[in-house]
């Protein structure tokens, strides 16, 4: 049994914590006095300051529109691996491209014409592009180029006749890009046209710049 004592010390003590209680919620700041001294910290804009970016965020909207056309005018680009300034790669644009394949084309002189495209993927991939049918062979020494299987074949200029015996005199258009231009990889590389090239009955095209 409780004593009358600790009962009334114990309703006091519960009627003084609501008073105290009520007493907090009146003094505690309300929601929207809150949000209003936060609205009052954030930083304002001058009114040239926001013209300015209004005006860099109209101009990346057109560089953005203006790209996303250029995506869509340019699909029928072909799309190679990422150039390698260490292996001297120096990927032709579409117009390049696309001339030198004609003109590769414009070489085969039968049905039967074969096109091996010695350090130029570029031109591989343009002539798989608008005549498949001259079956292009890339020669390459970058194994990324590997992705296109039967097509590819290893070549390192050092090893100018290291290929695989099908291919020897088995084309009747070579095009050679030199990774470089001095005399002794132009030598090796000219090995390397002998080996493929038809003979007798064989084109070259040796590009550089």
């Amino acid at each position: 049994m409780t004593h009358p004592c600790i009962q009334a010390t114990a309703a006091a003590a519960a009627k003084s914590n609501q008073n105290g209680g009520a007493q907090r919620k009146q003094n505690a700041p309300k929601n929207d006095d809150v949000e209003v001294e936060e609205d009052d910290d954030r930083p304002m804009l001058s009114s040239q300051a926001l013209a300015a970016l209004q005006e860099f965020l109209s101009e990346q909207n057109q560089t953005s529109e203006t790209a996303q056309n250029k995506t869509e005018s340019d699909s029928d680009e072909v799309a190679l691996v990422s150039e390698d300034w260490r292996l001297s790669q120096f990927w032709y644009d579409a117009v390049t491209a696309e001339t030198v394949a004609q003109e590769a084309v414009s070489l085969c002189s039968d049905s039967d014409s074969r096109v091996a495209c010695i350090a130029c993927p570029t031109l591989y991939a343009y002539l798989k592009k608008i005549r498949p049918e001259v079956s292009p062979k890339i020669l390459e020494y970058d194994m990324r180029f590997e992705q296109y299987g039967s097509d590819f074949a290893f070549y390192d200029y050092n090893q100018p006749q290291d290929l695989p015996l099908e291919l020897k005199h088995a084309f009747s258009v070579v095009v050679v890009d030199p990774p470089y231009l001095s005399k002794e990889c132009l030598e090796k590389v000219s090995e390397t046209v002998s080996f493929l090239a038809r003979p007798g009955d064989s084109k070259l095209l040796l590009l550089t710049g």
